[in-house]
Protein backbone atom coordinates (compact mmCIF):
# COMPACT_ATOMS: atom_id res chain seq x y z
CA UNK A 1 0.00 0.00 0.00
CA UNK A 2 1.30 3.44 -0.93
CA UNK A 3 1.58 6.03 1.81
CA UNK A 4 1.82 8.81 -0.78
CA UNK A 5 -0.93 11.42 -0.80
CA UNK A 6 -3.05 12.05 -3.88
CA UNK A 7 -2.80 15.45 -5.56
CA UNK A 8 -6.00 16.61 -3.82
CA UNK A 9 -4.83 15.30 -0.43
CA UNK A 10 -1.41 16.94 -0.64
CA UNK A 11 -2.76 20.30 -1.81
CA UNK A 12 -5.44 20.32 0.89
CA UNK A 13 -2.84 19.40 3.53
CA UNK A 14 -0.46 22.15 2.40
CA UNK A 15 -3.31 24.70 2.44
CA UNK A 16 -4.22 23.74 6.03
CA UNK A 17 -2.72 25.60 8.97
CA UNK A 18 0.82 24.39 9.68
CA UNK A 19 4.08 26.13 10.47
CA UNK A 20 6.40 25.46 7.57
CA UNK A 21 10.10 24.72 7.67
CA UNK A 22 11.83 26.56 4.84
CA UNK A 23 15.19 25.39 3.47
CA UNK A 24 17.37 27.46 1.17
CA UNK A 25 20.73 26.60 -0.36
CA UNK A 26 23.51 28.42 1.48
CA UNK A 27 26.70 28.14 -0.56
CA UNK A 28 29.09 25.45 0.63
CA UNK A 29 27.31 25.10 3.99
CA UNK A 30 24.25 23.08 4.75
CA UNK A 31 20.99 24.81 3.82
CA UNK A 32 19.51 27.60 5.92
CA UNK A 33 16.52 25.90 7.56
CA UNK A 34 14.01 27.89 9.64
CA UNK A 35 10.34 27.83 10.71
CA UNK A 36 8.12 30.22 8.76
CA UNK A 37 4.50 31.18 8.27
CA UNK A 38 3.19 30.60 4.76
CA UNK A 39 -0.01 30.54 2.74
CA UNK A 40 -1.06 28.31 -0.10
CA UNK A 41 -4.25 27.73 -2.07
CA UNK A 42 -4.58 24.47 -4.02
CA UNK A 43 -3.23 24.80 -7.52
CA UNK A 44 -1.53 28.10 -6.74
CA UNK A 45 1.74 29.47 -5.51
CA UNK A 46 3.11 29.14 -1.99
CA UNK A 47 3.86 32.53 -0.41
CA UNK A 48 6.05 33.61 2.49
CA UNK A 49 6.66 37.09 3.92
CA UNK A 50 10.10 38.18 5.05
CA UNK A 51 12.29 41.25 5.37
CA UNK A 52 13.99 42.02 2.06
CA UNK A 53 17.32 42.56 3.85
CA UNK A 54 17.19 39.24 5.74
CA UNK A 55 19.61 36.39 5.14
CA UNK A 56 16.58 34.31 4.11
CA UNK A 57 15.57 36.78 1.38
CA UNK A 58 19.16 37.17 0.16
CA UNK A 59 19.68 33.40 -0.10
CA UNK A 60 16.33 32.88 -1.86
CA UNK A 61 17.28 35.58 -4.39
CA UNK A 62 20.68 33.92 -4.97
CA UNK A 63 19.30 30.39 -5.27
CA UNK A 64 16.15 31.33 -7.19
CA UNK A 65 14.27 28.54 -5.40
CA UNK A 66 13.52 27.06 -2.00
CA UNK A 67 11.92 24.09 -0.26
CA UNK A 68 9.25 24.00 2.42
CA UNK A 69 8.15 21.08 4.55
CA UNK A 70 5.17 20.88 6.88
CA UNK A 71 3.89 18.05 9.04
CA UNK A 72 1.41 16.95 11.65
CA UNK A 73 2.56 16.78 15.26
CA UNK A 74 0.60 13.68 16.30
CA UNK A 75 0.70 10.11 15.08
CA UNK A 76 -0.12 8.79 12.62
CA UNK A 77 2.15 11.39 11.03
CA UNK A 78 1.66 13.13 7.71
CA UNK A 79 3.95 15.48 5.85
CA UNK A 80 4.17 17.43 2.62
CA UNK A 81 7.42 18.77 1.24
CA UNK A 82 7.48 21.06 -1.80
CA UNK A 83 10.33 22.55 -3.80
CA UNK A 84 10.32 24.93 -6.69
CA UNK A 85 11.47 28.16 -8.29
CA UNK A 86 10.63 31.64 -7.10
CA UNK A 87 7.82 32.87 -9.30
CA UNK A 88 7.64 36.44 -7.98
CA UNK A 89 8.85 38.83 -5.31
CA UNK A 90 6.87 41.95 -4.48
CA UNK A 91 6.50 44.46 -1.64
CA UNK A 92 4.22 43.15 1.14
CA UNK A 93 0.98 44.97 1.86
CA UNK A 94 -0.28 45.41 5.44
CA UNK A 95 -3.95 44.64 4.76
CA UNK A 96 -3.55 42.28 1.82
CA UNK A 97 -0.63 40.23 3.12
CA UNK A 98 0.52 40.74 6.71
CA UNK A 99 -2.85 41.01 8.49
CA UNK A 100 -4.34 37.91 6.77
CA UNK A 101 -1.17 35.94 7.56
CA UNK A 102 -1.20 37.07 11.21
CA UNK A 103 -4.91 36.20 11.51
CA UNK A 104 -4.22 32.77 9.97
CA UNK A 105 -1.61 31.91 12.56
CA UNK A 106 -2.65 33.89 15.63
CA UNK A 107 -6.38 34.52 15.28
CA UNK A 108 -8.00 37.94 14.97
CA UNK A 109 -7.17 39.52 18.34
CA UNK A 110 -3.56 38.35 18.68
CA UNK A 111 -3.04 38.83 14.93
CA UNK A 112 -4.13 42.46 15.12
CA UNK A 113 -1.75 42.97 18.06
CA UNK A 114 1.07 41.41 16.05
CA UNK A 115 0.32 43.70 13.09
CA UNK A 116 0.16 46.78 15.35
CA UNK A 117 3.70 46.05 16.52
CA UNK A 118 5.04 45.31 13.03
CA UNK A 119 6.65 47.55 10.49
CA UNK A 120 6.08 46.96 6.80
CA UNK A 121 9.29 48.72 5.80
CA UNK A 122 11.25 46.34 3.60
CA UNK A 123 8.81 43.42 3.89
CA UNK A 124 8.38 41.34 0.74
CA UNK A 125 6.16 38.49 -0.37
CA UNK A 126 8.12 35.74 -2.08
CA UNK A 127 6.06 33.27 -4.12
CA UNK A 128 7.13 29.80 -5.22
CA UNK A 129 5.41 27.50 -7.70
CA UNK A 130 5.71 23.95 -6.30
CA UNK A 131 7.42 21.68 -8.84
CA UNK A 132 8.44 18.70 -6.72
CA UNK A 133 6.20 17.18 -4.07
CA UNK A 134 7.12 14.58 -1.48
CA UNK A 135 4.35 13.29 0.73
CA UNK A 136 3.61 10.63 3.33
CA UNK A 137 0.39 9.84 5.14
CA UNK A 138 1.02 7.11 7.70
CA UNK A 139 -2.69 6.93 8.51
CA UNK A 140 -3.06 4.98 5.23
CA UNK A 141 -0.96 2.22 6.76
CA UNK A 142 -3.46 1.79 9.61
CA UNK A 143 -6.71 2.37 7.70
Amino acid sequence: MSLEMSREERETFLADLHVGIISIRDGDQGPLTLPIWYRYEPGGHLEVITDSSSRKARLIAEAGRFSLCTQTEEAPYKYVSVEGPVSSTRPADLEGDLRPMAHRYLGTELGDGYVAGSTMVGQVVIAMKPERWRTVDYSKEYA
